[in-house]
């Protein structure tokens, strides 16, 4: 049986054996799994092409057709489907073929319902491995971030609304100042949620436009439009029995707003230029620094759509309202890249853990992870010293320490340089436009400098 909101596992039965399908649905709902049926390859086919499953009971024959054939187009439609093949033949040759045709196990009629529990159940638990371990690859260290570590109590109490939604499927939306970590957060709510077996796909809503963000969410059919060579599944199937995470949803256009909206009401969606719905199980989480209410006041966002997005509201409070964490995150953030770099910075001065805990952090943690991965890089000693980093913007003082640090630092590559030029200006921003501007460039072309170095 499945635990409380985790979503149960997805059987597809294609059979034109209608008694043998209501015998399958009494022995798979009895296990907490849900059953749809297929009698015809066709439905079978079309059921595979707009919803999700887990396993598919494929007979091999299914009235003048052969189950063997679809299996490239099962495949095609849903790569990670795992395929039980049914037969009412003994047929060794036949059962080695459909193996090698991507059949994941192979079952004789007449079959025990404990031999059909077994069978689901090992391609259940592969299925559920192979999440797991894409999940671990892409996500590893991500579900416990030092940057959520804190002593503030504003910061454990989002911490512990945090802890508590992610149990549940509640649609979140994450508040707060750029650069207090959102983006980390939604990650945490992820890794402690039910689904965290399953995929945290990100989408960056100000950095497309209408059209390309609709082709980016819900994918796109082949022959859509000029260019569409190939299917595009969309970042909505991509993260199927897990979480969708929409940052910066203030920028979220207004005109693909009722889609989004009837989205997360139906859970049912359209690719661009397919008039077929499309199924999805994904858990919404949002982020914005903007005010929502005064932009639906004003006709910039929807209402409903803000009703719908704020089943749990987190704050995360700025760091100048956390400053006993300022050292602790510093000195992780010392840890990490001391060692990424291979740098002889090791600890802080006196001087300079004053100034850390003095400043008033505008750009919250972002900056203050630029500042501390900029004085690794530029520090020659084991202790870094107040005046590499370069918090007194503005004065004779700040110009003198980052003309030295610029000095220390002379052997560093352009794009290194670049790099960290980037990531500061994104961490004084209050948005991507106002960074883009700052930077003299425009917003596409600062999204892809994000991409390129990992700064989403």
């Amino acid at each position: 049986m499945s635990k409380p909101d985790e979503p149960s596992a997805r059987i597809l039965a294609i059979d034109d054996d209608r008694a043998l399908l209501d015998t399958y649905a009494a022995i798979i709902e009895s296990q907490g799994m849900r059953l749809t049926p297929a009698t015809t390859l066709a439905e079978g086919l079309r059921l595979a092409a707009t919803r999700p499953f887990d396993v598919c009971l494929l007979d091999r024959n299914i009235g003048y057709d052969l189950g063997t054939d679809a299996l490239p187009e099962l495949k095609s439609q849903a790569p990670s489907l795992r395929i039980i093949m049914a037969t009412a033949h003994r047929d060794t040759d036949a059962a080695l073929e459909a193996l090698r045709l991507g059949v994941d196990d192979y079952l004789v009629k007449p079959f025990s319902p404990e031999q059909l529990r077994i069978a689901l159940a090992r391609q259940i638990e592969a299925r559920r491995l192979a999440r797991k371990v894409d999940v671990l690859e892409r996500e590893a260290g991500q579900r416990n971030p030092r940057e959520l570590a804190s002593e503030a109590p504003a910061m454990q109490q989002a911490l512990a609304l945090a802890r508590q939604v992610a149990r549940t499927s509640a649609n979140v939306l994450l508040l707060g100042e750029s650069g207090t970590g959102k983006n980390v957060f939604a990650r945490a709510i992820h890794g402690w949620s039910p689904r965290a077996e399953h995929g945290f796909v990100p989408v960056n809503c100000p950095s497309l436009s209408a059209e390309l963000l609709e082709n980016e969410l819900f994918g796109h059919r082949k022959g859509a439009y000029t260019g569409a060579q190939e299917s595009s599944e969309g970042r909505v199937a991509q993260a199927e029995g897990g979480t969708l995470f929409l940052d910066e949803i203030g920028d979220f256009p207004l005109a693909l707003q009722p889609k989004l909206l009837r989205f997360i009401q139906d859970k049912e969606y359209e690719r661009v230029g397919d008039p077929q719905s499309r199924q999805a199980n994904v858990r919404l989480v949002t982020a914005t620094h903007r005010d929502l209410p005064t932009m639906s006041e004003v006709g910039e966002f929807r209402l409903d759509l803000y009703y719908r997005l704020n089943v749990v509201a987190i704050t995360l409070p700025p760091l100048r309202e956390r400053r006993e964490d300022v050292l602790a995150l510093a000195q992780s953030f010392l840890a990490r890249y001391g060692a990424e770099y291979g740098c002889p910075a090791r600890r802080f001065e006196p001087a300079a853990e004053r100034a850390l805990v003095d400043y008033h952090w505008p750009g919250n943690v972002r900056e203050l992870q630029n500042v501390i991965e900029r004085a690794v890089i530029l520090c020659p000693q084991a202790q870094i010293p107040a005046s590499l980093l370069s918090l007194q913007t503005g004065t004779g003082a700040g110009v003198a320490a980052s003309a030295a640090a610029l000095q220390i630092g002379a052997d560093i590559t352009l794009e290194a340089l670049e790099r960290r030029h980037v990531e500061a200006v994104l961490a004084r921003a209050s948005t991507l436009d106002e960074a883009a501007r700052s930077l003299g460039i425009d917003s596409s072309t600062l999204y892809r400098k994000r991409k390129t170095y990992g700064l989403d």
